[in-house]
């Protein structure tokens, strides 16, 4: 409770009290708050001081009660993309000392913003066909390709890529790990117009664009190797959906639309179904719990942190199909595209339309059956046919 109490007096009096009368925060007070709260410990925890970070070992109870407390207050965690959640722990693993000084910090103060160079229009699922290619030349790489699906490249100013340097070794060690600059000759990038009215995905080209020979992290053809690493963590985030938020938020649905004149959450299809949900959701946080206990007592989940993203991103959908059948063909009607809230069953058509993405995002979920099956289980591989 002391350190409850602890977190909580800093978010007033750091946060809370400094907040607007009216609107948003500035950017300015965004970042004075982040550099504060990472000088005091609460973000940035596992990385180094040298780097950034605020150096603190590792306690799972206390980035918890952090996290919850933050999430209530609605103060700004760490700052959020790919390079937060999937290049820094990349870094912090396999990068060079040159690596880390000149890139975490940058990406922690939101100076530096990364996009994901993997799929492409031919190397989806099997990651390995890639045919983006890379040589070296006067000290620098000469890339040349295609990268596909790469979400808010039009934003970012970086990319951590996945290129063929190796032309004449095997499928996979062949790959290599590269930084590069986004805003360059060479680089051109075009938005994907997506079904929800959106476009966060985007196609990045790549005509003999340039990066300097040391901004490749590991050595030559080790980038498949190191790219386990940055999925890792880019599926362990795209498990972590909300799903009892998500429950939460259909309970609400349920009970403001009417079905046959009274609320859908009295129907007894949806209740039924609803409670089958209710049961998967409270099981998966059961298995969270659980791993945070082994976390705080040291040992280890054994297989269950395999099953997070399949089993966060099955319910989801779940969710999303009792959803759609609660509001029915008022979908068309709302499928405007406009400014929607939490409580406007419009933002559900969005929720629908995403929910079918996740179950692709960070590797299909066939390619996870496969993952959990043969590494979690010693299952052998699939006889080639």
């Amino acid at each position: 409770m002391a350190f409850v109490e602890e977190v909580q007096t800093f978010l007033d009096e750091a946060w809370k009290n400094r907040l607007p009368a009216k609107g948003r925060p500035d950017a300015g007070l965004v970042r004075e708050f982040r550099l504060l709260a990472t000088e005091l410990g609460y973000l940035y925890r596992s990385i180094p001081k040298a780097y950034g970070g605020s150096e603190q070992p590792a306690d799972p109870m206390r980035g918890r009660i952090i996290r919850e407390c933050f999430e209530k207050a609605r103060a700004p965690m760490e700052v959020p993309g790919a390079g937060m959640s999937m290049l820094i722990p990349t870094l912090l693993e396999h990068g060079t000392e040159e690596q880390r000084q000149w890139f975490i910090p940058k990406t922690i103060l939101g100076e530096y913003r990364w996009a994901q160079g993997y799929s492409e229009p031919g190397a989806g699922s099997d990651l390995a066909s890639l045919k983006t290619n890379g040589r070296l030349e006067d000290g620098q790489w000469i890339i040349n390709g295609q990268k596909i699906w790469t979400s808010q490249a039009y934003s970012a100013t970086h990319m951590f890529a996945l290129v063929r340097t190796e032309p004449d070794a095997g499928k996979h060690a062949g790959i290599s790990y590269l930084l590069l600059e986004l805003d360059q000759p060479g680089i051109s990038i075009r938005t994907i117009h997506q079904i929800t009215g959106q476009s966060e995905f985007c196609e990045v080209f790549f005509e003999d664009a340039r990066t300097p020979a040391d901004w490749i992290v590991g050595g030559r053809g080790s980038g498949w190797q190191i790219s386990k690493t940055t999925l890792k963590h880019e599926r362990s985030n795209i498990g972590g959906v909300r799903t009892l938020g998500l429950l939460e938020s259909l309970w609400r649905l349920a009970r403001n639309v009417e079905i046959d004149g009274r609320p859908a959450a009295e129907d007894p299809q949806i209740r039924d179904r609803m409670m089958v949900l209710e049961g998967y959701v409270q099981a998966q946080l059961c298995c969270g719990y659980y791993q945070f206990a082994q976390a705080v007592a040291g040992g280890s989940a054994g297989r269950l942190p395999l099953l997070n993203k399949i089993a966060g991103t099955r319910i989801a959908l779940e969710i999303a199909q009792v959803a759609q059948d609660i509001i029915g063909d008022r979908a068309l009607e709302l499928a405007n595209h406009g400014e929607t809230t939490r409580r406007d069953p419009g933002q559900w058509v969005n929720q629908i339309f995403g929910s079918l993405a996740l179950s692709i995002a960070g590797g299909a979920s066939n390619i996870q059956r496969n993952i959990i099956a043969e590494r979690g289980l010693g299952l052998p591989k699939d006889e080639a046919i």
